[in-house]
């Protein structure tokens, strides 16, 4: 068993729209230091196998297909086994 976390954010140079207006939140409330917010999403999975590079490639597969889009997401995967 595997304990994958997959964390998605946009590629460099695309535009943040949640992150532009939750930084606007944030000022309105008074938090004036705060410069940046950027979006990033995490994925936690728990996936049955016994090779760790099989589950990797696995969910590559996912995150191809359906938990990013190519164009404006880029990923990072870590597996772990669950203990």
């Amino acid at each position: 068993m595997f304990e994958v976390k997959v964390t998605v954010q946009l590629k460099k140079g695309i535009s943040d729209p949640e992150g532009v207006n939750t930084l606007k939140a944030i000022h309105l409330l008074g938090f004036q230091k705060v410069q940046q917010v950027k979006t990033i999403r995490t994925f936690d999975l728990l996936i049955e196998g016994t090779d760790k590079n099989q589950v990797k490639r696995d969910v590559e597969q996912i995150c191809q297909r359906l938990l990013t889009n190519p164009v404006i997401h880029q990923y990072e995967i870590t597996v772990e086994e669950k203990k």
